[in-house]
């Protein structure tokens, strides 16, 4: 793995926390910090993915703002479910 080296300026606290978590796992902070990226990269992908999966599904089904969520959420929470919301 190629590695580029830069600096990062983080409030002294977090420095403390990470220090302590690196110790703990027996890490450096590199490490940790570099893992710490990956999960979050990963996770903002899947959170992006869920988000474009919503959208194409709420444009199948018309829905066009959070008025409609919840017209189709009250609609079944009081048992007047409409075709939009049985998909």
């Amino acid at each position: 793995m190629q590695t580029q080296t830069f600096n990062i300026a983080l409030p002294k606290d977090l420095v403390k926390a990470v220090d302590l978590v690196a110790k703990k796992e027996y890490r450096n902070r590199s490490e940790l910090i570099r893992e710490a990226l990956r999960v979050y990269l990963k996770e903002s992908q899947e959170w992006e993915k869920l988000f474009v999966y919503g959208k194409s599904k709420a444009a199948k089904l018309g829905i066009k703002d959070e008025k409609d969520i919840d017209r189709i959420v009250y609609g079944y929470r009081h048992g007047k479910n409409s075709s939009k919301s049985r998909s």
